[in-house]
């Protein structure tokens, strides 16, 4: 037995003796290893001298926490700062022996092979075969075979594959182990208090950086006897913008970037796919409304000059706004067509079966890539493991621990509620932010819209611009981008501060400090990017009043109106401008900004050129990706499924949009991770998290918003109401409903403050209501016309509603989360890792007792064969 155990560790010895042909004490600028050309670096901590008055305490932490780094077992190697291009840098690079590994493998009940797999991969369908053109060599998307796997243990390492020890344990297990080390290491005891950890070391700039190293260029194949190089391979087959019709090569992500960012490009990528169905059918009814337009009654109406032209409509605003005719919206009235037609009411419906679809088929990728992964119980390990530093050193008292009956720190309730009540203020504060600058912006509108209104009527050169650059749409349009300014303005300050108040929260745990910093920047995303489309959609031009006694904010402005055909048109500038504007902002953003700040650093640094600039140098004055990087990449995703799925009836053309950025948007996310960052340390993670709560809520609530849209701010129940109960024309129905959705108002009534100024030939003008004439008893009350348009509205809610929902609760029954081959394949799994297990303990067994194998067996059926014949006897 102990023979057997000593082997790994002598396959790996001879594995070192047969580097030390590589050129000892010799440096490569690509090499990856100590400089005896052996022990391979899994990571690097950087500093430099601080000549500042806490330059010597800085240097006793660093003294004592390397210290601690070789008690544990680790070996480190510095670079002194003579040899490094600026000078002034030190470097300390973290070597992981053997044994190290093995202990803390075992320590993270990391899984490892001990069979390759017997369960053949998923065949390729005829449908494979029509996608060929996307699909990645065979090598590429499966660079390793699967096994069965089970958690390591050093007393079974005869069990596991370790033919060759180098390789046994993957660079993004090695630096996971380097960094799990780093993170829990102390350094000395500071005020009474221990204190620990690489994080808290580089929050007082003790050291400048933590990274594991990149393990070659990007831009060409490592030379031995460096490792394969994955980074370019990765680079080749995922980051180039040329493949971008090209699957993603999932397991390679995985295998070099760790579990928690693959599963994020997993997402990514099947949402993409998603898009795709949802994009074909927003473009069909878009080209539906584009066909339709030249034919559409309502716009003929307002366009002709006998009918638009002749309608005199009431005055916007108070004094500075005059009479206008309809005509003079002809194209607004056209263009609301493309996005305000019969096909708007199927595609709600159907985006409100996609989004189901999406969720469900989600679930069943997710499973799936939990087997493939092996990340079928890793949520017990996570809760056991995932345990913070800065809690731990914060926590003064112990408490146990009800599963696992041992002593864990513990923070009381009581010490944590200022912090949560200070952190529920701020949320509570920034929404209310939020929300006055939107009456802001709407004042902004308010207060513009005559002066466009004035200045437009008055300037004659702009007679020209007047037929398709109303009041209306400047308002519309300039309010938008400056709506759009203010969301940057208040994110990126809001950004900085959610962080800091979830620090203060003192989370137990990591999953605590992702989902109380998701939540709070969900909400004021949801806040910030949703509230003017909300405005838009259901209160804009709903509590106007009419002529003669209009409402007014703040007793000043007066309440804005929709145009005669509705609100729509405007929610969908307002979503087009914001949607793209932060898809623009964003891609630019993750492209641009790690290229200069990289750029500069190199600038400043390379100052001596004649001096090797080695790798670890290289990956020093990259990026740092940061443990919110992935954070902010799901953020905004899951904001651009809340824009496709919240506001989708209003604008169809929103998936398509969604989708051509995501295709640039994954291969951006890809070149910026292999070529403008720090590799990542690698992290598990068994689904997306919080997320999937948060896109199953947008999507049980995109379901009443679209509805809403459909009823209230589309003008599709009045034209309904219309055809069915008030056409008086048998041959053409549609005929008539202009003049039908507009009331009359007496000139004469208007309050003499917000009359026009300038003398009148009419002595009446149109506004957009259902209410009874000047000369009817019940004059400017609403007639019964309205109260059947309402109460259809109410009726199609409701019914859409619960078809929708009918239809979801029915695809969530017949989908099931876990696919029926799955589950097969875990149970197979389990069944052959037990009898794998079985079987070597057996041995083991065996061989200490030192029992034949065949006298054994003997054993085992006489013992099989006394079973039988005493149940036959009963």
């Amino acid at each position: 037995s102990f023979l057997l155990a000593s082997q790994p560790a002598k396959r790996y010895n001879l594995f070192l003796r047969r580097r030390l042909m590589f050129q000892k004490l010799k440096q490569s600028r690509d090499s990856i290893f100590f400089r005896d050309g052996i022990r391979q670096i899994d990571f690097v901590l950087s500093y430099v001298d601080d000549a500042k008055k806490d330059a010597e305490i800085k240097a006793e932490r660093r003294k004592a926490f390397e210290q601690n780094l070789r008690k544990t077992g680790l070996e480190l190697e510095t670079e002194d700062k003579k040899d490094s291009e600026d000078g002034r840098t030190y470097f300390v690079k973290i070597h992981a022996p053997w044994e190290v590994l093995l202990t803390y493998a075992e320590v993270l009940g990391i899984k490892m092979p001990i069979k390759e797999s017997d369960v053949p991969r998923t065949e390729w369908t005829p449908i494979s075969y029509m996608l060929g053109a996307v699909r990645l060599p065979p090598n590429v998307k499966f660079p390793h075979p699967e096994y069965f796997t089970v958690q390591f243990s050093r007393h079974r390492q005869e069990l596991f594959l370790m033919d060759d020890p180098s390789k046994f344990f993957p660079s993004s297990t090695r630096n996971r182990i380097v960094y799990y080390i780093l993170s829990r290491c102390p350094y000395g005891i500071e005020d009474g208090k221990k204190k620990f950890g690489i994080e808290r070391l580089l929050n007082s700039n003790t050291y400048l950086a933590a990274y594991p190293l990149h393990d070659g260029q990007y831009w060409k194949p490592s030379e031995p006897p460096n490792p394969v190089n994955e980074r370019y391979i990765l680079y080749q087959n995922w980051a180039r913008f040329s493949y971008f019709y090209k699957e993603q090569p999932l397991d390679l992500i995985r295998n070099y970037y760790g579990e928690k960012i693959g599963i994020y490009f997993v997402f990514l990528g099947f949402y993409t796919e998603m898009l795709l169905v949802a994009a074909v059918v927003g473009l069909g009814c878009f080209i539906y409304g584009l066909l339709s337009m030249n034919g559409n009654t309502n716009s003929m109406e307002i366009c002709d000059p006998q009918i638009g032209g002749q309608m005199i409509m009431c005055p916007l605003c108070d004094v500075l706004c005059d009479y206008w005719r309809l005509n003079s919206t002809c194209l607004a009235s056209k263009i609301s067509h493309l996005f305000d037609n019969e096909s708007t009411v199927f595609f709600a419906v159907f985006m409100g079966i996609w989004v189901t679809l999406f969720l469900e088929f989600w679930k069943q990728r997710q499973a799936r890539l939990e087997y493939e992964w092996d990340l079928v119980d890793f949520e017990e390990e996570q809760q056991q493991l995932q345990l913070r530093p800065e809690f731990e050193a914060m926590c003064k008292q112990r408490k146990i621990n009800p599963v696992t009956k041992e002593l864990e720190p513990h923070m009381p309730l009581r010490s944590r509620i200022p912090w949560f009540l200070c952190s529920i203020a701020t949320v509570v504060l920034w929404m209310a932010l939020v929300l006055s600058s939107m009456v802001a912006v709407i004042v902004y509108r308010l207060s513009v819209f005559a002066t466009f209104a004035s200045f437009m009527e008055k300037d004659a050169s702009l007679k020209q611009v007047k037929s398709f650059v109303t009041p209306q749409i400047a308002t519309s349009l300039t309010g938008s981008c400056f709506n759009f300014i203010v969301i940057l303005i208040l994110n990126f300050f809001y950004e900085k501060i959610s962080a800091w108040i979830t620090k203060m929260e003192i989370p137990r745990t990591y999953q605590e400090y992702e989902s109380s910093l998701t939540l709070k920047m969900f909400l004021f995303q949801f806040v910030n990017y949703y509230s003017s489309c909300f405005y838009v959609a259901f209160f804009k031009g709903k509590f106007v009043g009419y002529p003669g006694k209009y409402t007014y904010m703040f007793n000043v402005w007066r309440s804005e109106e929709c145009d005669p055909g509705g609100c729509l048109i405007e929610l969908t500038t307002q979503l087009t401008i914001i949607m793209i504007g932060k898809q623009i902002c964003g891609n630019v953003k993750e492209a641009i900004y790690p290229l200069v700040l990289n750029w500069w650093r190199r600038r400043k640094t390379r100052t001596n050129t004649e001096k090797l600039y080695t790798r670890w140098e290289q990956d020093h004055d990259l990026e740092s990706f940061g443990s919110l990087g992935l954070f902010y990449e799901y953020l905004e995703t899951v904001t651009q499924f809340g824009f496709v799925t919240l506001f989708v009836a209003s604008f169809p053309l929103a998936p398509l949009f969604a989708l051509l950025n995501n295709i640039v948007g994954i291969r951006v996310d890809a070149w910026k991770l292999t070529t403008q960052y720090r590799r990542t340390v690698a992290s598990k993670a068994h689904s997306i998290g919080i997320w999937q709560d948060i896109l199953f809520g947008m999507a049980v609530l995109s379901v009443a918003t679209n509805a809403f849209i459909v009823a209230f701010t589309s003008d599709i129940i009045p034209r309904l109401v219309y055809y069915y109960a008030y056409s008086t024309n048998a041959v053409h129905p549609m005929r008539g409903y202009v003049n039908n959705s507009l009331s009359v108002f007496l000139i004469a009534d208007f309050p003499n403050h917000t009359v026009p100024s300038g003398k009148q030939d009419f002595d009446t003008c149109r506004y957009r209501d259902y209410r009874h004439p000047p000369d009817n008893d019940r004059k400017y009350f609403h007639n019964m016309q309205f109260w059947h348009v309402l109460a259809a509205k109410m009726t199609f809610i409701i019914i859409i509603e619960h078809i929708v929902f009918l239809v979801k609760f029915l695809l969530a029954w017949m989908i099931p989360d876990v696919p029926k081959d799955i589950e097969e394949r875990i149970k197979r799994e389990k069944l052959m890792t037990i009898k794998i297990i079985h079987d070597f303990e057996l041995k083991k067994l065996k061989e200490h007792l030192g029992i034949d194998d065949t006298e054994f067996s003997k054993h085992v059926m006489i013992e099989e064969n006394k079973v039988q014949l005493a149940r036959s006897a009963m």
